[in-house]
């Protein structure tokens, strides 16, 4: 972590989320990895067998090394799902890789998930994933990270998500926007994403996640909620359940 990041290079514990989540009447959280580490896998999974606001806990495996033998290190039952960093992968295609593609039918095998960190470049490569290893449960993270060319997520971007959710086992998480749109950011900025998302995926394969604490870079936790629940106003009640704890129950396969 660099000073592009200095606001929140300081330990960040659930402790600090408890007071945020109870004002917003959350109940439970999955948290997902921010180093591409075994041991804050491991951490991550302590730190859940500590604090009964976390529900599931997405980790980090080398997927081109031993993948049982990582899973078995890691066996807990909040195990939910592992993400690779492919963002930070300068090959876009790495993850079609052969040896990546194992080792993601193991992940499968294991009844895990994959949480898909990317950018637009990736799309069409996510796409293929969901051909080649059908058998995967994929969650898009950040909605891809559009990149808002004067505000507009791009042609580009639209016709790789609408291509990914022909896929059924593929979902997207409405999170990280806030920081991809950056200062100026609001509801409305943001709704061409949301208003997108909902049309490829529908309500029931679209889940909410804060992307907290990276969400104070640019926001913070009830602002980003409250915007979230704006879009969202003109939803029916079961819509806006799924979007707000439904999915993610169902796809994360959480045991409340």
């Amino acid at each position: 972590m660099n000073d592009s990041v200095a606001a929140i290079r300081r330990d960040i514990l659930p402790p600090d989320l408890a007071p945020l989540a109870a004002k917003a009447g959350v109940t439970g959280t999955v948290v997902v990895q921010a180093a591409p580490t075994v041991a804050e896998s491991e951490f991550l999974l302590g730190l859940a067998a500590e604090s009964p606001l976390i529900k599931g806990v997405v980790g980090w495996i080398d997927l081109t090394a031993d993948v049982p033998a990582q899973l078995a290190r890691l066996s807990h039952p909040l195990l939910r799902g592992i993400r690779p960093m492919l963002q930070d992968i300068d090959a876009t295609e790495w993850v079609l890789r052969d040896d990546v593609i194992a080792g993601l039918k193991q992940v499968a095998r294991a009844g895990l998930r994959l949480d898909a960190l990317v950018t637009p470049r990736h799309l069409p490569v996510i796409a293929a994933l969901a051909q080649r290893v059908p058998e995967l449960s994929i969650i898009v993270d950040h909605c891809a990270k559009p990149a808002f060319t004067d505000g507009d997520p791009g042609a580009k971007w639209r016709e790789g998500m609408r291509r990914l959710a022909a896929h059924p086992q593929i979902s997207c998480k409405l999170s990280g926007l806030a920081n991809e749109y950056g200062p100026g950011w609001s509801a409305e900025t943001l709704r061409p994403v949301f208003d997108h998302v909902l049309e490829c995926f529908g309500a029931d394969r679209l889940m909410w996640g804060s992307d907290w604490p990276v969400l104070e870079l640019a926001g913070d936790y009830p602002g980003w909620l409250s915007a979230a629940q704006s879009l969202a106003r003109d939803l029916s009640a079961h819509e806006r359940d799924a979007l707000f704890s439904q999915t993610a129950i169902r796809v994360y396969d959480l045991s409340l």
